[in-house]
């Protein structure tokens, strides 16, 4: 969005009687556009299973013979870029007010199928990878994320791909273990202490990348063999010398996967990581796979300039299992604490504790916390609050019965907002016939979206909300004050160099006529809109009245 301010110097005539020396002075009409700046700390994130958004291209549902009966929902289910980048073209990511997306690895996966307890499953999640080189091509294919990217940058929103150092996938009769200089396979994480939540394996079968070592290694001969069988051996060879060359690390099995990884910064322009199982890998590899993102992301920008949003950094945000904000910038292990945030690394971490905050405070006291936290323990950084998620068996909802609620406590709280896709439209979390986190996954629901009214109600609702917010970075980013606490208002005020963003919001209010203090924040005959109805009104004696059928009111300078 541009603010503009536009200052008109009046055009001044001066006549003479002499004709001859007739002359005008004008001054034209000058215009200062002031953008509003892209803010991760305010941001609207959705975050997508690629699998199972939109399924855009059925002719790449089925590869690699991954054609066993699964357990419910955990089979690929035909959701892929093209999915995305088609929902993007249609403006519905614009229309929700969100301004970047987070997508589940896209990476090749396993080929085969295994049980973890829970059915067969394939890698449809993203998170058992194969070969971090290639794209999978039940997801698309490069050309589909280069098109995803430039769509997406087109219509302002960031794209952030999902970051896998930790593990390869599980080993199946088709995906042989990688070699013991690469993974450790003998010891189960205990989760007591540090040493056994970071050396070992998260769960049976999941062979654990040794992200600790420093020795040199080869390249794992199932990958010597794919890459030759694909004619690409000599390339990819020769892309990691020169990335061992320039970086002067060992060739030790982390940094291959951060050059694999950092690669698709440097090619396709991608905005940030979310990085998947922090806490499982020593705190110093983020640090430097830090440094290898800020480098490929400078890369890029230097050789795609007419591509380049803004001077924002790389983004990479964290997600340390039960990490909350109450513990500010450490995260206790129980013999060790570790701060993810310094040395630097992670610009934001995810907050695990959001959904219970919600749930035990009203508004004002949620508000307030946050505040508090993002102003003083987090100063300088950001967190990721969200209320359902892929993995989160607990959600703020599960039975969708306060859509409006959450859509109110997760868009209006300060930090950035996590939506999970269906968020919007109450798509349903709990699926009968479901083992574990499956009944998390289901297909979005567009149907419902088309056809019931009740979704519509709902995504509106989500719609006005998120917009208010991507065109404010005071709702995520800014400071928050109560105005009156019976009809309650409060105000949200942000400052970046030129820019100042103010805004009023109220909640639960009486439907009809509203008349809202604003004396704090607005100045006298100064124009206002509420976004939520479109209804305007103009300051007057520090008041304004805004008629609307609504109980929310989303005021902003017209």
């Amino acid at each position: 969005m541009k603010k503009l301010f536009l200052f008109t110097f009046i055009l001044i005539t001066l006549s003479c009687k002499n004709k001859d020396k007739e002359h005008m002075v004008a001054v034209a009409e000058t215009e200062q556009t002031i953008e509003t700046p892209f803010v991760w700390e305010g941001a609207n994130l959705y975050f997508l299973l690629t699998d199972r958004f939109n399924n855009a291209d059925p002719s790449n549902d089925i590869n690699f013979d991954r054609t066993k009966e699964t357990a419910k929902l955990r089979g690929f289910k035909g959701g892929d870029i093209k999915g995305v980048t088609q929902k993007i073209k249609e403006g519905y990511f614009t229309d929700l007010g969100i301004n970047a997306i987070w997508m589940t690895p896209i990476v090749e996966q396993i080929h085969g199928g295994t049980n973890e307890g829970t059915g067969v499953t394939y890698g449809f999640h993203g998170y058992w990878t194969k070969d971090w080189t290639a794209i999978d091509p039940n997801f698309g294919t490069k050309a589909d994320l280069h098109e995803l990217v430039k769509e997406a940058h087109a219509k302002g929103i960031r794209i952030v791909l999902d970051a896998v150092i930790n593990h390869t996938g599980p080993v199946t009769d088709k995906d042989p273990v990688w070699p013991g200089e690469w993974v450790r396979t003998d010891k189960q994480c205990s989760y007591d202490n540090y040493e056994n939540t970071v050396s070992c394996t998260l769960v049976a079968n999941l062979p654990d990348i040794r992200t600790e070592s420093n020795d040199n290694v080869d390249l794992p001969p199932q990958l010597v063999e794919k890459w030759k069988a694909e004619g690409r051996y000599e390339q990819e060879v020769k892309e990691l010398d020169a990335f061992f060359e320039r970086t002067g690390h060992p060739r030790a099995p982390r940094f291959y996967i951060m050059k694999w990884l950092t690669d698709y910064i440097t090619e396709f322009g991608v905005d940030g990581y979310r990085v998947d199982t922090v806490k499982h890998v020593e705190e110093y590899v983020w640090t430097e796979f830090k440094v290898e993102c800020d480098f490929a992301f400078a890369e890029y920008k230097k050789n795609n300039p007419e591509q380049v949003l803004d001077d924002n950094n790389f983004y990479l945000l964290g997600e340390v299992y039960n990490y909350g904000v109450s513990t500010g910038q450490e995260f206790d292990f129980g013999d060790r604490k570790v701060n993810y945030f310094d040395p630097p690394s992670f610009q934001s971490l995810i907050n695990f504790e959001f959904k219970y905050n919600s749930k035990d405070k009203g508004y004002e006291d949620l508000f307030t916390h946050y505040n508090a936290i993002l102003h003083d323990e987090l100063k300088g950084f950001g967190t990721v609050n969200y209320l359902s998620s892929h993995d989160d068996g607990q959600p703020f909802d599960a039975q969708r019965k306060k859509p409006f609620e959450t859509a109110n406590k997760l868009l209006l709280s300060p930090g950035t907002s996590q939506v999970y896709y269906g968020d919007e439209s109450s798509r349903s979390l709990v699926v009968p016939g479901t083992e574990g986190d499956a009944t998390l996954r289901s297909m979005m629901n567009w149907d419902s979206i088309a056809k019931r009214k009740r979704t519509k109600e709902v995504l509106s609702h989500w719609q006005k909300l998120g917009q208010f917010r991507a065109k404010h970075p005071a709702i995520g980013a800014g400071t928050h004050q109560m105005i009156t606490e019976q009809p309650y208002y409060f105000y949200r005020s942000y400052q970046n160099g030129n820019f100042k963003d103010l805004v009023v919001v109220g909640l639960d209010l009486e439907k009809g006529k509203k008349v809202i203090d604003v004396s704090e924040v607005f100045e006298e005959r100064v124009m206002l809109r509420d976004a939520y109805s479109g209804e305007t009104a103009t300051v007057e004696n520090g008041t304004v009245t805004i008629n609307s059928d609504f109980e929310v009111v989303l005021l902003e300078k017209e």
